[in-house]
């Protein structure tokens, strides 16, 4: 197995040729921070059309009691469930 800090170390001298290049007074994100900002705004606003279009779906409205003095132990179908305990 090649011995990896060398390539490590060439690396490394590429790079600090290329930083000696660029002006430390005007370090920008450039054009690939502003896609990359771009897709992120993109993907949130799909995120909240779709759950606003979700939402809309949601009914919130309750159902009215027809009968409020009914026992709450009972089933769907009107049958009264036995008593636990």
């Amino acid at each position: 197995m090649p011995d990896m800090s060398a390539s490590a170390s060439l690396a490394m001298t590429h790079f600090v040729t290329l930083a000696k290049e660029v002006d430390e007074n005007k370090v920008t994100p450039g054009v690939l921070g502003f896609i990359v900002f771009a897709a992120m705004a993109l993907a949130v606003w799909a995120l909240m059309k779709s759950m606003s279009k979700h939402m809309n779906k949601v009914d919130f409205k309750e159902s009215p009691d027809d009968a409020s003095g009914q026992n709450t132990a009972e089933s769907p179908s009107g049958k009264a469930s036995p008593a636990k305990g």
